[in-house]
């Protein structure tokens, strides 16, 4: 080759990869989809992904917004002669495309799985030094959306190694979602918005309503634990760039409050609704919690404004989220499991939220209230809202800007 093509060519390759962006026009609401971690971990196979993914779609998640089936950790064979990865053949005995392909035939997307370190933390290889053959793989594929792990990276860099797997991604010339799973370690909202479509807050989620598990050298969390943790954190989400507090353990080892409750204020702070419960076994009341479109259309919210916590009265909090036309969501959270009567007086609260620039005036305007949770209209906010909030459980309102 001509010496002066191959340094125009190699500078070619330089400018692409650095300056890669992330995949355009993704996430510009929360994601929603599938994982197969916290029902499955390392005990997966092509036929329970199939399995699932037609339960997606016959249960009626799909038609909810559910659109990405994601195979976490252990789907990993060996890697090739040449360094390309390959699926498990005794679990995946017909190939991650074709998988995709069945995936795609539903009308869903397809998600997988890998780490930024030498091995994934199910001991699998990682992608530590092979970054641009995965990405190639991934796009071979067919792949929508990588869950990135932070397992066996030593002294790595974050923003290095996740920035590396962009450019990989973006070389490989496929549009896929960029999910980064560090667990909050290096406060990935400071610097991962132009890298990643969403970053992991926190460590792992396990199925409390509220408690730590203690693995020795790290901790999961309880689902009020990690709704803690996003304290702070609301003005770095947005559309294209969310926080992301784990997966969602609607239906495990939960009661249906509980349930409800981790799923209203997973929209509230217009989290990823990204579910780890069993699909084709789950209750139907999991199924209405997952599929419940009234609550899912304040987490799609196109405003893209993550929620916060206004204020708090012995165990109930309340939390307030701005939507688009002027309208707001608002939730009163019961932490005890004792139920509590509630007494809220619109008419005394002023809520100012400085970050989004918006404001309520109870005394001077009037929002018409419904309930997202019966889907019934509860009047207005002149007057006085008495109720009973049962332990461990939400009242969940969408309120519209009304004429007084």
């Amino acid at each position: 080759m001509n010496k002066k093509i191959g340094m125009s060519l190699l500078a070619i390759f330089v400018a692409v990869v650095s300056f890669a962006q992330k995949a355009p026009g993704l996430a510009k609401t929360p994601p929603m989809g599938w994982n197969s971690w916290n029902i499955y971990a390392c005990d997966i196979t092509e036929d329970l992904v199939r399995e699932v993914a037609d339960a997606i779609v016959q249960r009626g998640l799909k038609d909810a917004g559910y659109e990405y089936v994601v195979i976490d950790d252990c789907w990993h064979g060996e890697r090739d002669a040449l360094g390309f990865i390959t699926a498990d053949p005794v679990k995946f005995p017909s190939g991650i495309k074709a998988l995709a392909d069945y995936i795609h035939s539903l009308g869903l997307k397809f998600g997988i799985y890998s780490d930024a370190g030498w091995t994934t933390c199910g001991g699998k290889p990682g992608s530590r030094g092979y970054e641009f053959q995965d990405a190639m793989k991934y796009a071979e594929w067919g792949v929508d959306y990588l869950k990135y792990d932070w397992c066996a990276t030593d002294n790595l860099n974050a923003q290095g190694a996740y920035d590396t797997m962009l450019k990989a991604l973006a070389k490989a010339g496929r549009p896929i979602l960029f999910s980064l799973c560090e667990w909050g370690d290096n406060k990935p909202w400071l610097w991962a918005k132009d890298i990643g479509h969403m970053w992991r807050t926190t460590g792992d989620i396990y199925d409390d309503f509220y408690g730590e598990l203690n693995h020795g050298t790290w901790s999961s969390w309880g689902v009020l634990n990690i709704l803690d943790m996003q304290v702070g954190l609301r003005q770095y989400a947005g559309p294209g760039h969310w926080n992301d507090p784990d997966m969602m353990e609607v239906g495990n080892d939960l009661t249906v409050n509980e349930s409800r409750a981790h799923f209203s204020m997973w929209c509230m702070i217009a989290a990823p609704l990204i579910a780890g419960t069993d699909i084709q076994h789950a209750t139907e009341e999991t199924i209405e919690i997952l599929t419940n479109s009234e609550a899912i259309s304040i987490n799609q919210d196109a405003l893209g404004i993550q929620g916060f916590k206004h204020s708090k009265k012995d165990s109930v909090e309340v939390w307030y989220k701005p939507l688009v036309d002027g309208n707001w969501a608002v939730c009163f959270l019961n932490r005890d499991s004792i139920s509590k009567e509630l007494n809220y007086n619109w008419a005394e609260k002023l809520i100012v939220d400085d970050f989004a620039k918006r404001e309520i005036n109870y005394s001077k305007e009037s929002y018409t209230i419904r309930d997202v949770w019966t889907h019934t209209d509860l009047g207005k906010t002149n007057k006085p809202l008495k109720t009973t909030l049962p332990g461990h459980d939400v009242l969940m309102l969408q309120l519209s800007l009304s004429k007084k």
